[in-house]
């Protein structure tokens, strides 16, 4: 199954790819480099995603793709946090290529508030929690609404996190779905 690389220009995103750098949970990079990758798919919620926000002056941030499992077993070994984190035997569908990370960027770039930091494994992170700001709230229904309308479910409990309805028929994939250009620290 042929993972897309999810980049500009095909993809008009911009990448602040967390577990490509030391700032994220696990507190040390998980990925060598930072590439995004989805199922075909996938990438094309993603795009309709894109263009539906394109016309309200707004850009998506892409914070992960697909995770490989090799990468799923060090995020559950750092954070193992079930609701937030899925166990490796359970599987994520970020390890199957067909879930994103991301919030919303205005027109000058700027993120747009959405109450907590990704990976804020806290209840103020769940969708339609009342305790951050109106403004926090209006632009986590405004992230839900277009990535509903783009074909992705939400999570619950995280405000960033969107997948495909029937992820769980997608295989998992490891590093080597990449072939010889994978994620993950050789």
């Amino acid at each position: 199954m042929p993972l897309l690389a999810i980049a500009p220009p095909a993809f008009d995103v911009d990448l602040a790819l967390a577990y490509a750098t030391p700032d994220n949970v696990c507190g040390r990079p998980l990925y060598a480099r930072a590439a995004a990758y989805l199922h075909r798919d996938a990438a094309a919620c993603l795009q309709r995603a894109i263009a539906l926000a394109r016309p309200l002056g707004l850009r998506l941030r892409l914070f992960d793709a697909f995770r490989p499992t090799e990468a799923q077993q060090a995020l559950w070994e750092a954070c193992p946090l079930p609701g937030f984190v899925a166990a490796p035997a359970e599987g994520s569908a970020h390890s199957r290529g067909v879930a994103v990370d991301l919030t919303l960027l205005d027109a000058a770039g700027t993120t747009l508030d959405m109450g907590t930091a990704f990976d804020d494994f806290s209840p103020r992170s769940r969708h339609g929690d009342a305790t951050v700001s109106p403004a926090a709230q209006r632009n986590r229904l405004l992230l839900l609404g277009l990535m509903r309308l783009a074909g992705f479910e939400h999570h619950a409990d995280e405000w960033w996190h969107y997948h495909l309805p029937d992820a769980a028929r997608y295989p998992l994939l490891g590093d080597a779905a990449l072939g010889g250009d994978g994620l993950m620290p050789r």
